[in-house]
This record gives structure tokens, C-alpha cells and sequence, in this order.
């Protein structure tokens, strides 16, 4: 291109030098879907035109409403609008009326018609398809644009087979359904009761607003779902637009991000533009912490903050009567910039919690009522069991225990299924018969020190099952079961912790005479409570109750960059000694306890050897 036509390029003039274009050779077929294309696409454009579109533009709602209510003459359906002309006396004068709404793309509205409980039936009579009169000069339209849509079409063809696709970078990803079709009611979400009735205010909102407007209350602009991985975020948010039944957009904060720069901005502001059109409904916007990060920080990109910034100035461009409430779900509230979690944006916070065991018994009703179980299937006791466990783990638990029973050829799900799926997702898949006699004896004793400290250690969780059966990484394991769900931690409980932990190493160490590469996990757990206790809790007497951390922007990625430590270097040795010093004085309390029991620990061997897997009832005989 010359220098002319960059000059013409600056000024937004845009010159196409036909010419210019690489040739590229076309097929037959390929040559006639385009012609069909051009076609199609003209006529489209004709067809726009005839049908004469002024009006007043209104929601799709509000069109709903006027059909149910027959205030109506004609309905006219294209693919991405819906228009009703009424007929109406102006001054003595009758006067044609249009109104008209732009659907969504992917709209079914018959659908949404029938989810209003409309019967579609008894309209076939009042939708009306315009007759097109084509002139010669129609005609000679169609064949000159035409001919520019299929240049248009082998410039974008030569563009994507380059990896580009720059024609639809703006255009918001997020995925709608209309009504109560996500298929999912509050009756499919357990364990989390607090929460749903939290919720129960958004979804009367959207079903009565003007009760609310009356009074002169607000309903909040935005609600932040927070809450581990798992815990039912996400099936939250539909549950609500299912039983509020308004339109529901989901995307994600990673959809937001694209190569091109503003690709994330236009994207925020095709979507709000796409719910105002659409309201009441729903936004949900999932993980959004990848586009709200704190701005200023190494967090955030400048592209990104340039999302966040547009999603706060169309939070505030939001008028409380096109009733478009956001949701959002994160991991991570903590890193979130402060303007977003303001009054006016995102002013409520709902916390999602890990499930008690009444939330977790709830939980495998809920997916358990599409599978079958033998009558010596205890849910109460896999319930107990699952002390930690998310929404989603429990219902891959369950999955994984049908998937068992079928391999093993049964009809219905057993106990045992249940018991061996728990230690699979807990652990890993069992393995037999890799290790020598040498090796499940080494692991024999390393399980058997874990043991027997905690059961003389106070504060120790119970154990419930002991294997020198090789699951995922590890080649034996204790499984210990905490007495009751905590909310709390306690000094006394993290010390028991780091002596259990510990007491492998000893085993090993006692009874073999050497020591082996099989305690790596168990030091790399008993460093991360130790270093826990030091830096996060303030259960050092030396350092006291001081918070030390990375500082905030650079914590949470794993290392130091950009930012460094809150603490200077010579805490920084005082925070290895303390560390060191908790572990050494576990080392020696677990040494001292295995050499005053070491024929408990013997017998244990014993009938680990024999057995494989003893049982935590078995384990306590052995004491009585």
C-alpha cells in the first residue's frame, strides 16, 4: 500500500484495491455456497427493508406480556426481532403502532412463548410474513451486492485460513438460556441452606419489583458468590434464574480476554447491551477474578484493567428498572479490586461454605436420586466420613462408586462400592502386587509409626484404616477420620498433627535402621503446618502474634516477584529456627513414644503383613 493510501487509512477512509487481493482458487461447491450465501444474505437485507421496522423498541419481555394480553393486531417473527402492529385513534385519526424487541442470537421464541404459558397453537392466524414485490432494480441490487459479499467473503476466508478472525472479537461469548431452561430449581442444590434463603430476596426482585420500588428499597446491583472450588457456585447462580424464571447469561472472566487490545472491553459491552435488551434477567459472570484483579498491582495487565473498568462503568450505567442483576462467583476475594465490591456494584457478598455433615447428608440425597442402592448402602456413614468434602466431591464419590458396581457386574451399588470409591477419591486407585516382601515390609513399619502416635498423642485425629496397599503416589497410608466438623484449630491439635506426621520417619528409623525417600510427603506437609503455625496463626512466643507473609499482590503465585517479604531478613531466620525448632521437638516426642511401644507397633506389623489392611475397629483391639 502507498503512501496515499495510508494517508486515506488515517483519516478512516478505507480504500480496497481489488487488485490487491491475492488470488486464490475456488471450487465449484465452494463457488456455490457462496453465491447461495450472498443471495440469502441480500435478500435478508431486502426483506429488512420492506418490512419497515420503525417503532418503539421495547424488552422481550414486555412482548411477552402484550401477546398474553392480545394488544395486538399482527405478529411479525424474523431471526433477530419480533414486532406487534396495532392499530389506534390519534386525534380521530387511526394510526398503525409498531413495537418491536431484538432477540438475543439463539433465541427460540416460541420457546420463550411457551415457558410464559402461551399456547403457540392459537397464534399460527396472527403471524404475519410480508409478500416481497422485487422490481428489475431489486434485481440489479441483489447482483451488485451480491457480487461485494462474496468479495468480502474471500477476504475473511483468506483472513481465517491466516489464523485470523477479527470480524467477531467483539461480540460477547456468553451462552443464554431463556426461562427455566437451565434446568435447575433450589431443589437440586443442598447443604447450603443459609445461602438459598439469602438468594430467595433476588429471586422475588425479579419476580415482584415493584413491591420493592414502592417501599423505596434497592435491590442490590450485583452479588458475589464466594466459596472453595466445588462448593455449588455455579449451580447456584442457575438455580436462581430457574426459579426466578428470567433469561440467564453465563460467561466466564477468561471469555472477557482476548490477543487484540479492547477485544475484552467491547466484549463487556456487547453483553450488557445484550441484558438490558433481554431484562429481568440474570448475568452470571464466573471466576471473575481472571478480569478484577487489584489494578496497580503485577496482578493485573493493563488490557485487563481496561475490562475491569468497563464492567464498573456498565454496572453504573445500570438504571434499577431494567432489572439486569449480575452475579458472580470467585475463589479468590481476596485479590479482587476494592471498586468492584463497592455499594452500587457488587454490593453483597454471599460466602458459599464447605458443607457440615447435615449439608454433606443432603448432598448425597440430592445425587443419589438417580442411581440405585442395596439396602446395606449406608449414606449416613459415607456422610461422616466426608469431613472436608465439596458438593462436587461428594457427587464424584457417587459416580465413581457406580462406575465400579458396573465393572463388578452388579445392578445396584453396595457398601463396599462406597467404601473403596471414599479411599479412591481421598487417596487414589489401589494397586496390587508391584512392591517386593522388602518394601511392603519398610512400609509396614513407616504406616505403623503414623499409628501408633496417634493414638497416644493428644489431640490426634483417630485412625481409621491402615494399608501397605499402594494407592496413587503413595505406597501405604494411614487414614486418619476427625471425631466431628471444625471451625477451628487448635495449638494442641497442630502439634499432634506434626508428631503423627513425623512418626513414619521414626518407624523407620527405630525398627529398619535406616531411612528412606518415603517420608517426602509426610516433610513437606509437616513444614507447611509448622511454617503455618509460625507465620499465619502467631503460635510462636519468639515472634508473637504478628502476621508474616509475602506481600499481597505476589503471595499467592508461590514465589517472590516484583514485591518481596513484608519482613525483614533477620525474622526471616528467626521464622526457619522457630519452624525447625517445632519440628525437631515433634521428632524427639515421637521417638520417645515409639520406643516405649514398640510391641504395639510390632504387633500391628504383624497383621499388616498378613492382612494388607487393617480396619480402624481391628486396630483398636489391639490395645485391649
Amino acid at each position: 500500500m502507498d503512501k496515499s493510501k495510508k494517508d486515506n487509512a488515517e483519516s478512516k477512509v478505507v480504500k480496497i484495491d481489488i487488485r490487491s487481493i491475492p488470488k486464490r482458487k475456488m471450487g465449484v461447491p465452494s463457488l456455490v455456497a457462496t453465491v447461495i450465501l450472498s443471495v440469502l444474505l441480500t435478500a435478508g437485507i431486502y426483506l429488512i427493508k420492506v418490512i419497515n421496522y420503525k417503532g418503539e423498541e421495547v424488552s422481550v419481555s414486555q412482548i411477552v406480556t402484550e401477546i398474553s394480553e392480545k394488544k395486538y393486531e399482527k405478529i411479525i417473527l424474523k431471526d433477530d426481532m419480533v414486532l406487534l402492529e396495532n392499530k389506534k385513534e390519534v386525534d380521530g385519526v387511526e394510526v398503525l403502532s409498531r413495537r418491536y424487541a431484538l432477540l438475543p442470537s439463539d433465541t427460540d421464541f416460541y420457546q420463550v412463548l411457551t415457558n410464559a404459558e402461551i399456547n403457540v397453537k392459537d397464534l399460527e392466524n396472527d403471524f404475519y410474513e410480508p409478500k416481497l414485490g422485487i422490481t428489475f432494480g431489486d434485481v440489479l441490487t441483489f447482483i451488485f451486492l451480491g457480487a461485494a459479499l462474496i468479495l468480502v467473503y474471500v477476504m475473511v476466508k483468506n483472513m481465517q485460513a491466516s489464523g485470523g478472525k477479527i470480524l467477531d472479537f467483539g461480540e460477547s461469548k456468553a451462552r443464554l438460556l431463556m426461562g427455566k431452561r437451565t434446568g435447575i430449581t433450589f431443589d437440586d442444590v443442598a447443604g447450603i441452606e443459609e445461602v438459598k434463603e439469602e438468594l430467595t430476596e433476588i429471586i422475588d426482585f425479579l419476580k415482584s419489583p415493584k413491591k420493592y420500588r414502592d417501599m423505596g428499597a434497592r435491590i442490590p446491583r450485583g452479588v458475589l458468590l464466594a466459596g472453595d472450588p466445588g462448593t455449588g457456585k455455579t449451580l447456584l447462580a442457575k438455580a436462581v434464574a430457574g426459579e426466578a424464571g428470567v433469561p440467564f447469561f453465563h460467561t466466564s472472566g477468561s471469555e472477557f480476554e482476548e490477543m487484540l487490545v479492547g477485544a475484552g472491553a467491547s466484549r463487556v459491552r456487547d453483553l450488557f447491551k445484550k441484558a438490558r435488551r433481554t431484562s429481568p434477567c440474570i448475568v452470571f459472570i464466573d471466576e471473575i477474578d481472571a478480569v478484577a484483579k487489584k489494578r496497580g498491582t503485577v496482578l493485573h495487565s493493563g488490557a485487563g484493567e481496561q475490562t475491569l473498568n468497563q464492567i464498573l462503568v456498565e454496572m453504573d450505567g445500570l438504571e434499577e428498572r431494567e432489572n439486569v442483576i449480575i452475579l458472580a462467583a470467585t475463589n479468590r476475594p481476596d485479590v479482587l479490586d476494592p471498586a468492584i465490591l463497592r455499594p452500587g456494584r457488587f454490593d453483597r457478598t454471599v460466602v458459599v461454605p464447605m458443607p457440615d455433615f447435615t449439608g454433606r447428608r443432603a448432598i448425597l440425597d440430592v445425587h443419589a436420586r438417580n442411581k440405585k442402592f442395596e439396602e446395606s448402602a449406608d449414606l449416613n456413614t459415607l456422610a461422616k466420613k466426608t469431613v472436608g468434602y465439596s458438593g462436587a466431591d461428594l457427587e464424584n464419590l457417587l459416580n465413581e462408586a457406580a462406575i465400579m458396581a458396573v465393572k463388578e457386574g452388579r445392578k445396584k451399588i453396595s457398601q463396599e462400592d462406597l467404601m473403596e470409591s471414599y479411599l479412591k477419591v481421598k487417596l487414589g486407585r489401589k494397586k496390587k502386587g508391584d512392591k517386593e516382601l522388602e518394601d511392603i515390609e519398610k512400609t509396614a513399619y513407616h504406616e505403623a509409626g503414623h499409628a501408633i502416635v496417634a493414638k497416644f498423642t493428644a489431640g490426634a485425629d483417630p485412625v481409621e484404616q491402615i494399608s501397605v496397599i499402594s494407592r496413587g503416589a503413595s505406597g501405604g497410608v494411614t487414614v486418619y477420620l476427625p471425631e466431628k466438623d471444625r471451625k477451628f484449630l487448635y495449638r494442641k491439635q497442630m502439634l499432634a498433627w506434626l508428631r503423627t506426621g513425623i512418626g513414619g520417619r521414626v518407624a523407620e528409623e527405630i525398627f529398619l535402621g535406616d531411612i528412606s525417600t518415603g517420608a517426602s510427603n509426610d516433610i513437606q506437609q509437616i513444614t507447611n503446618i509448622a511454617r503455618e503455625m509460625i507465620m499465619d496463626y502467631g503460635m510462636s512466643e519468639k515472634l508473637g502474634m504478628v502476621k508474616y507473609g509475602d506481600l499481597e499482590e505476589t503471595k499467592h503465585l508461590g514465589y517472590s516477584y516484583g514485591g518481596g517479604k513484608e519482613y525483614s531478613e533477620d525474622t526471616a531466620r528467626m521464622i526457619d529456627f522457630e519452624v525447625k525448632r517445632l519440628i525437631d521437638e515433634a521428632y524427639v516426642d515421637a521417638k520417645n513414644l515409639l520406643n516405649e511401644k514398640k510391641e504395639y507397633v510390632k504387633k500391628l506389623v504383624d497383621i499388616l503383613l498378613e492382612k494388607e489392611v487393617v480396619t480402624g475397629d481391628e486396630f483398636e483391639t489391639l490395645f485391649k
